[in-house]
């Protein structure tokens, strides 16, 4: 679905006050997704549990008498939780001479959250809640999100991009800077680089993190590595995230991917290893995900109540 109209619309009117001289224009669109899942392990047996997604986006913008572009994203959706069906929503402000300013007042990047997703697509994510009486290891936060600036900077060399976020923060903790650079200079081939304060106002919980990622593209097949690494005050507090994956593209409409993760935690002798079989299948705005993921030591132990597999299939919409 696509809903345009020059000039502000009564919705726009409640998100963004501008002149009638420089009105642009605003559309809308939207995502659905539904799935099934479940997790097992040798002492452990959840059943089959039925998920549900859908959001839309309201968007758009325009070019001022400056030359500035100017515009809006505010998404509603109704597991947004505390806030209500509002959630991620931002202003962007661009230009060839100065770059692209983005301010979030909620979901925004960091200089190193926009790119430490792990190459495998965060199969921890899926094993950090209570399984089974087991509590898995999580992953701290990487800055950014609420009431943040996302800065990229203009072309410098063709292939090279830079950034750089700035976290304001309250009474009782420092502001988080951070940088980051992308290199996509060479046919195929994806380097990252970013590192990010971490300042809760604790000395022991505040540090940095730094990100890299590696990709390399040939033909069908794309080979991808992600490292990330919380220094912190207090060593048993440390993390680090190492990440493998290697995907097929069998055709324009199905591919196959193999991915892993571990997990160093500061306080525990053994790694989280998880790893990942997905395959996806799209045609016509629809994408079939079907996975099997495995994860073993997911609080950082080795007693077997800590193994574990799930099985997902899904279909996401997008319109």
């Amino acid at each position: 679905m696509n809903i345009k109209k020059i000039g502000l619309t009564a919705l726009a009117a409640s998100l963004v006050s501008v002149s009638a001289a420089n009105a642009g224009s605003m559309s809308i669109s939207g995502a659905a997704s539904v799935g099934i899942g479940g997790y097992s392990s040798d002492t452990h047996n959840a059943g089959t549990s039925f998920t549900m997604g859908n959001q839309f986006t309201v968007s758009g913008g325009g070019e001022l008498d400056n030359g500035l572009n100017v515009s809006l994203s505010y998404q509603l959706d109704n597991a947004a939780g505390v806030s209500g069906p509002f959630d991620d929503h931002s202003i962007t402000i661009s230009s060839d001479e100065i770059g692209t300013i983005k301010f979030s007042g909620h979901g925004g990047s960091s200089a190193t959250s926009a790119m430490d997703a792990t190459a495998a697509g965060d199969i921890w994510d899926g094993f950090d809640g209570s399984l089974g009486g087991v509590t898995g290891l999580a992953i701290g936060a990487s800055g950014g999100t609420d009431n943040s600036i996302y800065y990229t900077a203009p072309s410098l060399m063709d292939g090279l991009t830079l950034n750089a976020s700035y976290n304001p923060q309250g009474t009782g903790a420092e502001s988080e800077l951070g940088y980051a650079a992308t290199y996509t200079g060479v046919e195929g081939l994806t380097l990252k680089y970013g590192i990010m304060d971490e300042n809760t106002g604790v000395t022991g919980t505040s540090g940095d993190q730094t990100a890299w990622h590696i990709g390399y593209a040939l033909g069908p097949v794309t080979l991808e590595a992600t490292n990330n690494d919380w220094d912190l005050g207090t060593s048993t507090l440390d993390k680090e995230t190492s990440s493998y994956e290697i995907s097929y593209t069998v055709s324009d409409e199905l591919s196959v991917a193999y991915g892993t993760e571990s997990i160093d935690d500061g306080n525990t002798s053994t790694d989280a290893e998880f790893s990942a079989l997905v395959v996806t299948y799209t045609a016509g705005g629809m994408t079939i995900t079907g996975k099997m993921e495995e994860a073993d030591n997911i609080a950082g132990g080795t007693a077997s109540n800590q193994d574990f597999e799930y099985w997902f299939l899904g279909a996401a919409f997008a319109f």
